[in-house]
């Protein structure tokens, strides 16, 4: 599958948590009951997720292959609570969408 049809998939399959596919700076986001996006299609290549620095699977996510800091500038400046987490990765999208979905914002 392409990384938007795995990104769906995600989406449905957290459907009956109250999320929604939306958009969030033109790309495909996932938000929560309350409007608030958790995580988004990047790039078509890849998934960002707001896991929170400092926990054990916002650390976890950064261990997998390819995985960064998200910096949607491209100019070094890191959002340290979000993780990219490339399409070679998609079979932990839906568990790191649930972590994701689980956390305050």
């Amino acid at each position: 599958m392409s990384a938007e049809e795995d990104f769906r998939q995600v989406g449905a399959e957290l459907a009956d948590l109250g999320v929604r596919i939306s958009r969030m700076m033109g790309s495909p986001a996932l938000k929560d009951q309350a409007g608030k996006v958790f995580a988004s299609l990047w790039h078509d290549s890849a998934m960002v997720f707001r896991l929170v620095r400092d926990t054990a699977e916002h650390a976890a996510a950064l261990e997998l292959p390819g995985a960064s800091l998200f910096d949607p500038s491209g100019q070094g400046r890191e959002m340290k609570d979000w993780v990219v987490v490339p399409h070679s990765s998609a079979g932990q999208w839906t568990d790191l969408a649930e972590v994701a979905l689980s956390r305050p914002r």
